[in-house]
């Protein structure tokens, strides 16, 4: 047995100016504050960190941010480094999206320095994977997710990861209302957990959080929430409105 904490993070990407931020947190807050069973997070876009964090500070409301740098400061225009984020309060970082690796060029081993950067100031992060429809349908998901975890992971060592989320998102399945069913989503966090456990060992592996994240809606959050490996979502689209994100908090009741 272990003692996984479901996690389900709304990742907000380019949306929301302050003062919808600002609503759209205190449209969720009731309910998150009478979750018992669930750690939710919310990661709105850089420019409204520091509105949502005056609203959820004191709160069972997490917050996170959609990326960083691996630098503490420099002459990286355009970029947040991970002290500025912990400065701001946040506590998770989302790193490795199918966005910043397909629009942005990150790579497996940016990823990987975003990573160590993050534990160097405590700051838990949120670490992506997932095939396109085209390396899925030429069989290639087992070897692009298992690239993709190894290369994030590439010399962390064991304690740094309890405090590691993995979230799979399926790329053919984010924001396209296709979503993986619940026994190809369990494959696949299985397979993960199976790499986990090759890397460090099975206790660890055990101990780990992974998400399930693509098109993840009231419909079948529950059915995808039911799966033995499956430790939460990472929500996109759904979580840009109150109704809509809190029966993905709800998944038990």
């Amino acid at each position: 047995m272990t003692s996984r904490i479901p996690i389900v993070a709304g990742n907000w990407k380019m949306y929301k100016i302050r003062s919808e931020a600002a609503d759209l947190v205190n449209g969720i807050l009731p309910a998150v504050s009478k979750n018992n069973y669930c750690e939710v997070v919310v990661c709105p876009p850089f420019t409204a960190l520091q509105t949502v964090a005056n609203i959820v500070k004191g709160t069972k409301l997490g917050l996170g941010a959609q990326n960083c740098h691996f630098e503490d400061s420099g002459a990286f225009t355009g970029e947040v480094s991970p002290l500025m984020l912990k400065d701001i309060g946040c506590k998770y970082v989302i790193i490795g999206h199918s966005e910043r690796r397909t629009k942005f060029g990150e790579t497996d081993e940016s990823i990987n320095k975003k990573l160590k950067a993050l534990y160097k100031h405590q700051l838990l992060p949120i670490l992506c994977c997932g095939e396109t429809l085209e390396e899925r349908e030429s069989k290639r998901l087992y070897e692009v997710v298992e690239r993709q975890i190894r290369g994030g992971l590439a010399d962390i060592p064991s304690e740094k990861m309890p405090t590691t989320v993995i979230a799979y998102e399926p790329v053919w399945a984010i924001g396209t209302g296709r979503t993986a069913t619940p026994e190809q989503a369990q494959d696949m966090h299985a397979f993960i957990r199976k790499i986990l456990a090759d890397m460090f060992d099975k206790s660890t592996a055990d101990n780990i959080r992974i998400q399930y994240g693509g098109s993840v809606n009231a419909g079948n959050v529950k059915q995808l929430m039911a799966q033995p490996d499956i430790d939460g979502a990472l929500v996109g689209g759904a979580s840009l409105e109150p109704e809509k994100f809190i029966p993905l908090i709800q998944f038990k009741d």
